[in-house]
């Protein structure tokens, strides 16, 4: 199978674009594949579960994805193999690719399984998650041609070979800020959202400006954890004047809770213990809010956020089975949220993100405008993300409430994870801030 007949192939299953890397001789079903010195990698490809396995000993301490993967045979068919998987090793830290052969009823184990230098390994992802691989022989005629080709794009140990004009990342970037543009130049826009079905609805709430935008942009709900448009996750935040872009405060992401109190007896109970009467007067109500940074007890909550299994000194993941926790005066978990669970929240949507000012105005009717100074970041890790929340640059900023306390209790959810806009490049490897009108 020449180069050109596999594109083909991964374009027929719906991938745009194919992630290429020439295996090193231990590269092989004993010792592993390695696939990157950074948790990145789980930014482009999908997995389905992320377990902890975790000894107590931090060498050994790791995660495990499941992955959904088949390999792609020279007749263009596929061959599940089901114990497929990447081991992410904190320590290091490394991404391992493993379990590629095992159950897998026509494996490419002639390659796969032997120390062989210069093979080529090709994955890609599909339109449903599914992961694609292939692999090549060295001097085969598709080692030959892709080793002797120019690759522009990288990502990080892989050469990137785009399927699409759209795929390809310049092109993606270039299409992006030419529809940011092009909405930025419509002026005021009536508040709107989209349906599943591409029909378009009006927007009443207060965070109809992330809706109208995605609608601008054509970006549909759907419930495959995708970025929004062409790759790019897009983020939209209010501001008052378009050029205090860094003046600003950007939800990060709203997981609810995994463990503590909250999971294990309940939000009721949780809001019943920790929460208290509605500052503003309104009865028969219970709040649990604020702002709670790493290492200090709210004032109101008596909490302190902690961050069990960072280590915050190397930055590090040290125990796989830590969470985020707000702890209370007794030293038990009031609300957690375990370091799998984020790494899932946080994977494939922050690899490329756009983050994109509005206006908001009421009068004829709700309105939005969107600013000219766009702030672009590319390629992100979980521990990022930590390492802000220990500075204190990202905080939790929950809006949870109980309605009719003394009667027919209603509940409102809602966990977020938030972040001043000027700390936002401390969570990508590459920055810039755009201005569109120049």
């Amino acid at each position: 199978m020449d180069l050109t007949k596999l594109k083909e192939i991964y374009i027929n299953f719906g991938c745009s674009k194919i992630y290429a890397k020439i295996l090193a001789g231990n590269d092989n079903s004993k010792n592993q594949v390695y696939l990157g010195g950074s948790f990145d990698i789980l930014n482009i490809f999908p997995f389905t579960e992320i377990t902890a396995d975790d000894s107590g000993d931090w060498v050994r301490s790791r995660f495990k994805t499941t992955l959904i993967f088949h390999w792609i045979l020279e007749d263009g068919q596929l061959s599940h193999a089901p114990h497929a998987q990447l081991i992410l090793y904190p320590k290091y830290p490394e991404v391992r690719f493993s379990g590629f052969l095992k159950g897998c009823s026509s494996p490419p184990s002639d390659l796969m399984a032997n120390r062989i230098e210069s093979r080529v390994l090709f994955l890609g992802v599909d339109s449903t998650g599914r992961i694609l691989g292939h692999v090549v022989a060295p001097d085969s005629d598709s080692e030959r041609e892709f080793s002797q080709s120019i690759w522009e794009e990288t990502h990080g140990v892989f050469k990137v070979i785009p399927l699409t004009i759209e795929s390809s990342e310049k092109e993606s970037r270039e299409k992006l800020i030419q529809e940011l543009r092009r909405i930025h130049n419509l002026g005021w826009i009536d508040s709107k959202r989209l349906d599943g079905d591409g029909n378009i609805l009006p927007c009443k709430s207060s965070n109809c400006g992330g809706y109208t935008l995605e609608a601008e942009l054509g970006v549909t709900p759907n419930g495959y954890s995708e970025p929004d448009y062409l790759g790019w996750e897009i983020k939209q935040f209010a501001v008052r004047k378009f050029h205090l872009i860094n003046s600003s405060v950007v939800t990060l992401m709203t997981p609810e809770p995994t463990g503590g109190i909250y999971k294990d007896k309940g939000v009721d109970y949780f809001i019943r213990t920790y929460g208290y009467q509605d500052k503003t007067g309104r009865p028969d109500r219970l709040n649990f809010g604020g702002v709670h940074k790493y290492g200090k007890m709210h004032d109101t909550t008596k909490l302190v956020l902690g961050l069990p299994g960072f280590d915050c000194e190397t930055g590090k993941i040290r125990n796989t089975s830590g969470s985020i926790a707000l702890i209370d005066e007794q030293g038990k978990d009031a609300v957690s949220w375990s370091f799998t669970s984020l790494l899932k929240h946080w994977r494939r949507k922050h690899t490329r993100a756009c983050y994109v000012p509005s206006l908001l105005r009421k009068d004829p009717n709700q309105q939005y405008s969107f600013g000219n100074k766009v702030i672009l970041g590319r390629i992100t890790s979980f521990d990022y993300f930590l390492r802000q929340m220990f500075l204190g640059n990202i905080y939790y900023d929950p809006g949870i409430k109980m309605e009719n306390v003394s009667t027919y209790p209603k509940i409102k959810r809602r966990s977020q994870f938030r972040i001043r806009s000027r700390f936002l490049p401390q969570l990508y490897e590459q920055n810039e801030i755009l201005d569109l009108d120049a």
